[in-house]
């Protein structure tokens, strides 16, 4: 707003292409002198990129024909002429519906010729008019006009806005260091309200269209009103740019002024002896002299430190190369911890911390009796693979322990970022280098024990993939040469014990697993989790509750009912949480000065703990015929699961229910064809499969189901619901069949024997082929329970219903 109120030189051709509106306060459209001065009949002057308003005067650029002539004989006459403003300012010979209705009759104050030929008009506006139409078009514009004068108002209210609207343009004028001083006097100067208005939207920075929509109002209330909004909304314009020019002037200042004191105490130091930049270099250079590391390494380090004395200090560049040189000399290049060689030691040491977990155990201790005699041999990685619960992470610190070797531990679930694993690179903002060189460096050690949890939880997307990242670190042939995008150089990472752990193979990369040694963890049996208790998980809750053995005692028959009936998992995480609640129980008495019996009954657990959690033998009894006992695998171990057949009149349709899987529904429709195939053999009526609806359900439909395992647990339950024949309780089974009858073997065998038993099934019906998985389970854990091995379907409707097929 009034950026351009002195006038410049003038500009080309008549499209106005700078308006520079000048202060006159002499002429007021509401004389009355003036409607009797002004003839209806007027040449026409169209404007394209402003609108006169009544008493402002401002310079046209006249080009087109049609308007110099129109100027011109205006002049000439009585120097009036009606001024009108162009909708479409691309129009070059505009007509009657190209012009807004309402404009200005102005007077032409003036007529330049300018130094390069073309007409300058100065035109004063001096009423409203509107246009009635046009007369003629050529040789200029010439139409009928009517006057439109505005109407007064006196009132308070008028006053005020009038008030607000002049102290606005002030506070405007005072805030744009670009407008003269001089318009704060020249708004003080006008007197008349309608010309004030008028001053002000000419001089508005909105566009044609909106400086017209003010031109067209009639009640002098309504413009003032709207001249107000507008002025407010440039008013606060005006002031946010200015606190940003101010912040952004104050920035600059600082950081010049920054600049400057840096440069004078560099100056200061540089004359004391004393620059900082240059004692930082010393320090580095003496630590490097004492490094080892390898010569490849050293040569890096030279030439990045040449360069670091190059940079001026104030350079970010300075600060991120000083960041990469602190951490070469922080890496442990060739520093190793020694091995513990005694082997019994080492085996002691792994026994007393965990319970079983007998083969990753022995593999250890393999590879250290190869490594004592070799001297020299590049560390196996190692997969556990297990439900959770079951000491897969906390073995990695245990077997760190028994080697005196240092220990990390890196959670890869969730990781997204390839960079977590690799580094990011030095030219970024804020780069650091990958997870695994942090990890060694925090270690100062180039050959701990590196566990690598949840690698089975490794995510990927558009900022790369961390499993394929890490094929180099977990291949024995490759991460002799690690190469980490921060550092720029190559790592040694074969001295590294990695033990990686995962509840299932499933979501491992193909290539990633291939380079590991998978050790198979399974769940602990009832009889394990009691020794696990009594050896860590009961000393390690009475050292967190403060309280002493003789605070409390727990019998082998408590613990039993804990487990069996408050807990359902394969590992003993359940089990922690339960015997902590315990704790807290006795220590809230000890606290009170309560007295209570140290050693806990099982009606103690239940006032404890409340009632029992998974009620014991309910998988025991069967009662309808078409129910069958299965079991299966999941991540988090073994479990039970009824299938269940029941009959409907209709045509052989079978319905499958229960939250199945493609390859479980696949089972069904096998044992179901099965079946079909040999239902004179079974002993079922034909015209039974024919006219009967077969619905298959698995509860629970909540958890997704699926897998082969089911298959003979289907087939029994089809045809204990078409027999009618009820299958022996106490009795679970899992097994693949194929239309031929045959028994296939399955995979987790030891979780699910061990649900088994947990659920109080004492026989259990398998593959042949699965007999031998039952020899790797310990014999006490098992004595309890008679296995019965299959081949074929037959056999198992013989061991189930008694049904010997003919």
């Amino acid at each position: 707003m009034f950026k351009n109120l002195v006038i410049p030189n003038f500009l080309d051709d008549a499209n106005e292409t700078e308006i520079i509106p000048i202060f006159s306060v002499s002429d007021d459209e509401n004389d009355q002198n003036i409607k009797d001065d002004i003839p209806s009949e007027l040449p026409i002057l169209a404007l394209k990129n402003t609108v006169l308003f009544p008493g402002v005067v401002i310079p046209i650029t006249v080009g087109r024909s049609r308007s110099v002539k129109a100027v011109n004989q205006a002049f000439e006459s009585d120097k009036l002429i009606a001024v009108f403003s162009q909708k479409d300012i691309t129009i070059e010979d505009p007509t009657e519906s190209d012009l807004y209705n309402i404009g200005a009759v102005a007077r032409i104050i003036k007529i330049l010729k300018m130094p390069d030929g073309s007409t300058t008009a100065i035109l004063q506006g001096r009423q409203r008019c509107e246009l009635i139409n046009l007369l003629t078009i050529d040789p200029y514009l010439k139409g009928n006009i009517s006057q439109l004068p505005m109407n007064k108002n006196k009132s308070l209210e008028f006053k005020a806005t009038i008030s607000s609207i002049k102290d606005m343009a002030k506070r405007i004028i005072d805030l744009s260091p670009h407008i003269p001083s001089d318009a704060a006097i020249m708004l003080n100067n006008i007197t008349n309200d309608g010309f004030l208005l008028n001053f002000i939207a000419s001089n508005l920075n909105v566009s044609v269209s909106e400086k017209q929509e003010i031109l067209e109002i009639k009640d002098i209330v309504e413009k003032a009103n709207k001249i107000l909004a507008k002025i407010n909304s440039e008013l606060q314009l005006v002031e946010v740019k200015g606190q940003i020019e101010s912040k952004v002037r104050g920035d600059i200042e600082r950081q010049q002024r920054d600049y400057f004191l840096n440069q004078q105490l560099k100056t200061i130091q540089d004359e004391l002896g004393q620059n900082p930049q240059t004692e930082q270099i010393e320090e580095l250079e003496l630590r490097a002299k004492d490094k080892k590391w390898p010569e490849a390494a050293a040569k890096h380090f030279e030439k990045q430190l040449a360069k670091v004395k190059r940079i001026n200090p104030q350079m970010a560049e300075y600060s991120v190369s000083m960041a990469h040189l602190e951490l070469m000399l922080d890496l442990p290049w060739e520093i190793y911890t020694e091995d513990n060689f005694d082997l019994k030691s080492v085996k002691k040491v792994l026994d007393d911390d965990h319970y079983g977990l007998e083969d990753v155990k022995e593999r250890i201790l393999e590879h250290l009796a190869v490594l004592k005699l070799k001297g020299d041999m590049k560390a196996p990685i190692l997969l556990l693979v297990g439900p959770p619960g079951v000491g897969k992470t906390s073995l990695g610190k245990s077997v760190a322990n028994a080697l005196k070797r240092k220990f990390i531990r890196m959670s890869l679930g969730g990781l997204h970022d390839e960079s977590e694993i690799r580094g990011h690179r030095k030219t970024y903002i804020g780069a650091m280098p990958g997870r695994i060189l942090q990890s060694i460096k925090k270690a100062q050690s180039s050959n701990p024990v590196f566990i690598l949890d949840e690698i089975d939880k490794i995510g990927k997307d558009f900022r790369g993939d961390p499993s394929s990242a890490l094929l180099e670190v977990l291949d024995p042939e490759q991460n002799t040469t690690f190469y980490d995008n921060y550092l720029e150089l190559d790592y040694d990472l074969s001295k590294i014990l990695f033990i990686a752990t995962a509840n299932s193979l499933n979501s491992i990369q193909p290539a990633l697993l291939d380079r590991m040694e998978i050790i198979q963890i399974s769940g602990y049996s009832s009889e394990e989790k009691i020794e696990i208790a009594k050896k860590h998980l009961i000393p390690k809750q009475l050292k967190a509750h403060g309280l002493k053995s003789s605070h409390i005692r727990l019998n082998k028959k408590v613990l039993l009912k804990l487990v069996r009936e408050y807990t359902k998992e394969s590992g003993v995480r359940s089990l922690d949480r339960e015997i902590a609640g315990v704790m807290r129980n006795i220590a809230k008495k000890i606290a009170f000065e309560e007295k209570y019996n140290p050693s806990i009954s099982e009606e103690d657990l239940v006032d404890i703990l409340g009632p029992y959690k998974f009620p014991p033998d309910r998988y025991a009894k069967i009662s309808n015929p078409g129910v069958a006992v299965g079991l299966a695998w999941t991540r988090v171990g073994g479990d039970i699961l009824f299938i269940e057949s029941s009959l409907s009149k209709g045509k052989s349709k079978l319905t499958l229910t229960g939250n199945l899987g493609d390859v479980m529904k696949e089972s069904a429709t096998t044992a179901l064809s099965y079946i079909k195939a040999n239902a004179d053999k079974i002993g079922i009526d034909q015209s039974k499969l024919d006219n009967y609806d077969i619905h298959l359900h698995v509860p629970q439909g909540a958890i997704p189901k699926d897998g082969p395992s089911a298959g003979i647990t289907m087939m029994s339950s089809i045809v204990s619901a078409l027999t009618g024949e009820k299958i022996k309780s106490g009795l679970a089974m899992s097994g693949e069949i194929t239309l031929r009858g045959k028994v296939l073997p399955v995979g987790g065998i030891k979780e699910k024997v061990l649900a088994a038993k947990r659920s109080g099934l004492k026989t259990i019906i398998l593959c042949k082929e699965n007999e031998k998985d039952i020899k790797k389970i310990n014999p006490n854990f098992i004595k309890e329970m008679n296995f019965v091995f299959v081949d074929q379907m037959s056999e198992v409707l013989d061991t189930v219903l008694g049904i010997k097929m003919k």
